[in-house]
């Protein structure tokens, strides 16, 4: 007979006592941006080691350049074997001022009639997070004496400064980690009532150009309709970077992208995601992207191309009237499906130079590649833990794409070998990032019911 009935009692009744445990790991300031909070970091990474301990797994903290990383393991000989990751660390809190209460002193507040809510940095970024899957792990113990699957657990402590000695460590710990897939619960639902796996993440390209054209500043009223202008000449450039219908013009840029399924078209337009709902919180009205794409699919299955800086000549107070001798923009390339790094790189920067009048010189910084990852929509994994999810919300799971990048995630696919499911409870309004970030009780109580059915489900043989 399932036990999943008795484990899931079990976190209902204790969920006050989970509260607790979470609300002593938000009380630990870890900001691992600032050196100043370099023990606290520590301290937070102990707090979690010793309460994986007290579950019975073998923990540890594991040392890097920077922070350490919280490895714990938990095996379970002939059967599955996950691999799930998080971070302790937590955003810096200014502005101080926007915030209501302490930061570091958890409170519950009820926001709207039957809608309480933890308020703290970290609630949701990621500690709220994670202890939803320790939760799940501590009740199915105690009423099993066991898990039904294999777990290793990686906390890190510097997700929010970059994470820049995690990919080394995954490297050199490759078998040690060695898992059949990996978890991460740093994501979010699609509403407040219906959950949501991420199944893809978009890749990267970053490239800074620079063009030049005469060997300084000019004056415009001498050189002005002779000289040429670098700033026009990259302002015709990124225009050119869009057709009218909001596809990207460099040439092979579209290789190795798939059509979603129709299955995968009819879920999301179920979702109906509309312009004034998705647009009009930041007071726009209208999509710009791709002609004949539903918006959902614009801003997570479908490549982009975007300037996120352009700058040369006099931009200070008042009038300087100069022909720039330099001019500069930053573009970044959102990636889907297999389309390769490497290739939009060297494509973007022939587009430029392509485009180069005679006297006009382009250079080239590159700032990241990175490609997209995805689960395979037939993965037995993906379905088991849309089935639970389903089960315990009442609503279809729908499977997302995310228009961000999660770059540990394609860590694992290229020095481990596994794919990630991204299943996490947090919500539009948490505030992460900002003063008040915030948790809702619902995300963190039924978070825990249902990382515990994902992890009976993950035992079950077959799709």
């Amino acid at each position: 007979m399932s036990k999943l009935p008795a484990i899931l009692s079990r976190l209902d009744a204790d969920l006050d006592a989970s509260l607790a445990r979470l609300s002593s790991w938000l009380e630990i300031p870890s900001i691992s941006t600032d050196s100043a909070y370099a023990a606290d970091s520590r301290r937070a990474a102990e707090w979690l080691a010793k309460d994986l301990e007290s579950l019975g797994f073998t923990a540890g903290l594991r040392e890097t350049p920077g922070h350490p990383i919280v490895l714990a393991h938990r095996p379970k000989p002939g059967a599955p074997h996950v691999l799930f990751y998080g971070h302790y660390d937590v955003q810096p809190v200014d502005p101080l001022e926007l915030w209501d209460t302490k930061p570091f002193e958890p409170v519950i507040k009820e926001i709207e009639p039957g809608r309480k809510v933890i308020v703290a940095r970290g609630a949701c970024d990621d500690k709220g997070q994670v202890m939803t899957f320790v939760e799940a792990l501590r009740a199915t113990i105690a009423e099993t004496g066991d898990l039904p699957i294999g777990v290793t657990v990686m906390v890190e402590g510097e997700e929010e400064s970059g994470s820049v000695n995690l990919p080394a460590f995954v490297r050199e710990n490759a078998e040690e980690l060695k898992a059949d897939f990996a978890l991460v619960c740093d994501t979010g639902m699609w509403d407040r009532h219906t959950p949501a796996i991420t199944a893809s993440l978009r890749g990267m390209v970053y490239q800074e150009v620079t063009i030049t054209c005469a060997d300084r500043d000019l004056h415009s009223g001498l050189f002005g309709g002779a000289a040429a202008n670098p700033v026009h000449v990259l302002a015709k450039i990124v225009a050119a970077l869009h057709d009218e219908t909001g596809r990207i013009t460099l040439p092979g840029f579209y290789d190795g992208i798939e059509e979603p399924t129709n299955q995968q078209k009819a879920d999301w337009a179920d979702l109906n995601l509309t312009e004034d709902e998705f647009l009009g919180q930041i007071g726009l009205k209208h999509s710009v992207g791709e002609t004949g794409r539903m918006l959902i699919e614009q801003i997570q299955s479908r490549p982009t191309c975007d300037v996120n800086g352009i700058w040369g000549g006099y931009t200070g107070e008042g009038t300087k009237t100069v022909i720039a001798g330099k001019a500069s923009a930053k573009v970044s390339f959102r990636l889907v499906g297999k389309q390769d790094p490497e290739t939009i790189a060297a494509a973007f920067q022939a587009f430029v130079r392509e485009r180069l009048p005679a006297d006009v010189s382009a250079k080239f910084v590159a700032h990241g590649a990175s490609p997209a990852v995805a689960v395979p929509v037939e993965s037995p994994a993906l379905r088991k833990a849309q089935a639970a999810l389903t089960e315990e919300w009442g609503r279809k799971a729908v499977t997302i794409g995310s228009g961000g990048s999660i770059p540990v995630v394609g860590d694992f696919k290229r020095l481990l070998g596994i794919d990630t499911l991204l299943v996490g409870f947090g919500l539009d309004d948490d505030r992460v990032h900002s003063p008040n970030e915030k948790y809702d009780l619902s995300s963190f109580h039924k978070g825990q019911r249902s990382w515990a059915r994902i992890l009976q489900a993950l035992a079950t043989e077959g799709a």
